[in-house]
């Protein structure tokens, strides 16, 4: 699992709640950071923030799938509206979530994305 947020603190906290979950994962600060880590053959999912500097998770996320990954992706944003997630369909991410998300319902998102995902 991989979580891609520029903001510090907001990739610190989703670090730190899904490894007090037990789900594992790395953390990145930028796209390209990410994409220089990411193995496409790894199972698992991204949660890709929408809005960082110099790429946005759209951009990201067709990088992603130009080198082959077929990682599932949940975009997460402070700035959601109905065109967002229009766009976040057709771009393939399996969800859009607006921040703050309650703990919970984040831990309980990853979860069902990681088991669909090891399901098929």
């Amino acid at each position: 699992m991989y979580v891609v947020d520029d903001d510090v603190h907001v990739r610190n906290s989703t670090v730190a709640l899904l490894k007090a979950a037990g789900i594992a994962n790395s953390a990145h600060e930028s796209g390209d950071a990410f994409l220089a880590a990411i193995d496409p053959s790894a199972g698992g999912c991204v949660l890709l923030d929408l809005h960082m500097p110099n790429q946005s998770g759209f951009q990201i996320l067709a990088s992603m799938r130009d080198s082959g990954s077929t990682l599932p992706v949940i975009l997460f944003s402070g700035r959601a509206d109905s065109v967002t997630e229009e766009l976040a369909k057709q771009s393939g991410a399996v969800a859009l979530l607006c921040k703050p998300i309650a703990p919970a319902q984040l831990v309980s998102r990853v979860r069902e994305v990681l088991a669909d995902n090891a399901l098929g």
